[in-house]
C-alpha cells in the first residue's frame, strides 16, 4: 500500500487558527471550503463578510465524522447512520434536525442544518487537529467560480482570508450532494457527484426534488440560487447546429466534433464519463476566464441522472 503523501507543513497552526476564530481555507475531495469555527459566531460572519455572501445562504458543517456529526445534530435517524455508512468520509453533506448551539448565521435562521465529512486527507487532519466543527462554503467570491486549487482562492479571495492550507488539486471537482431527511421524506437539494439513483438504493425509497424557493426566502441548500458558479466572462448555453455569437470565444463540449469549426472559437474536449468531466469543469473555467473572451459557450451533457451533478452548475454558471 503506497504511503500518503505528507501533510501540508501549516496544517498544525491552520488548526490553531480554525480553533481560535480564524478563517482558514482548506482543500476537500469537493472543491476548497472556506472554513471557521461553526459554534462561533464571530468567527461565522467573517465567512460572509470575505464571501460577500447573503445570509439567505446557508452553510455546511464539516466534521471527522458521524460522532463528530452528531454533536450539532439533535436527531440521528437509522437513514442518516446508512448514508453515513456508504458516502463517508465523501462527497454527500446530510441536512438533519440543528443542536440549539448552532448558530442561527450557519443555517440561515432555520431548523437544519448541513454536516458532511469530507474524504480528503488533508481536511481530515485538519479537522480532527482543529478540535472543532468547521462551517466552510467554497472558498471564493459569492457566486463566482468555486476554487479547486490553492491559486484560485488565492486570486478569488486574497488577504480575507487568514492562511491557505495548498493540498493540491481537488479530486472530484465539483460541491458535494445535499441531501435533506425531512420527518416527510428525503429531499435531494442539491445533485452532485453522487447519483440520485445510489442514494435512493441505500435509502430504500425515492427521494424528491426541491420546490423552487421564493424570491428573498432562505434557501434550504447553499448552491441554489438561479445564477452560481459563474465567469466573469459571458457564458451562454450552447448546442451543436446553433449559430455562436460573434467574437473570439470558447466552447466547452464533451463532443467537440458536433461542432464545426469556426475562426477565433475554441473548442475545449471534457471528458466523456461525468466523473472525469466534473473533474475538470472548474479548473478549465477558470483559465478560460483568465482570458479575455467575449464569451463562454457550454454545451449540456444528457439530462440523465450520472450527468446531473455537472449539469446543474452548467445551467447556474449560463444563469
Amino acid at each position: 500500500m503506497p504511503a500518503s503523501p505528507p501533510l501540508p507543513p501549516n496544517i498544525d497552526q491552520a488548526a490553531e487558527l480554525l480553533a481560535h476564530g480564524g478563517l482558514v481555507a482548506f482543500p476537500t475531495e469537493t472543491v476548497y471550503g472556506l472554513g471557521a469555527n461553526a459554534l462561533d459566531e464571530i468567527a461565522v460572519e467573517r465567512i460572509f463578510a470575505a464571501k460577500q455572501r447573503p445570509y439567505s445562504s446557508p452553510l455546511i458543517v464539516h466534521v471527522p465524522d458521524s460522532a463528530a456529526a452528531q454533536r450539532v445534530v439533535s436527531a440521528w435517524p437509522d437513514e442518516a447512520a446508512r448514508l453515513a455508512d456508504a458516502f463517508w468520509p465523501g462527497p454527500l453533506t446530510l441536512v438533519l434536525p440543528r443542536r440549539a448551539e448552532v448558530p442561527d448565521r450557519v443555517t440561515a435562521g432555520g431548523t437544519h442544518v448541513g454536516v458532511r465529512a469530507p474524504a480528503h486527507p488533508v481536511a481530515q487532519a485538519l479537522l480532527r487537529r482543529a478540535g472543532v466543527p468547521v462551517a466552510a462554503p467554497s472558498a471564493n467570491r459569492f457566486m463566482q467560480l468555486s476554487p479547486t486549487t490553492a491559486e484560485h482562492v488565492r486570486q478569488g479571495l486574497g488577504d480575507a482570508v487568514d492562511m491557505i492550507v495548498d493540498g493540491g488539486p481537488c479530486p472530484v471537482g465539483i460541491e458535494s450532494t445535499v441531501l435533506a431527511l425531512y420527518p416527510q421524506g428525503p429531499v435531494l437539494l442539491r445533485p452532485g457527484g453522487i447519483p440520485k439513483a445510489r442514494l435512493e438504493q441505500v435509502l430504500g425509497r425515492s427521494a424528491a426534488l426541491p420546490p423552487e424557493s421564493a424570491p428573498g426566502q432562505a434557501h434550504a441548500a447553499p448552491g441554489m440560487h438561479p445564477r452560481h458558479y459563474s465567469p466573469n466572462t459571458r457564458t451562454l448555453k450552447l448546442q451543436p447546429g446553433t449559430s455562436l455569437p460573434p467574437g473570439h470565444g470558447a466552447v466547452v463540449t464533451h463532443r467537440p466534433r458536433a461542432f464545426d469549426p469556426v475562426p477565433d472559437v475554441r473548442m475545449v474536449a471534457m471528458p466523456e464519463d461525468p466523473a472525469g468531466y466534473a473533474r475538470m469543469l472548474y479548473a478549465i473555467l477558470h483559465d478560460l476566464d483568465a482570458q479575455g473572451l467575449d464569451w463562454i459557450g457550454l454545451d449540456l451533457p444528457a439530462d440523465e441522472d450520472a450527468w446531473q451533478g455537472v449539469r446543474d452548475r452548467l445551467l447556474r454558471a449560463a444563469g
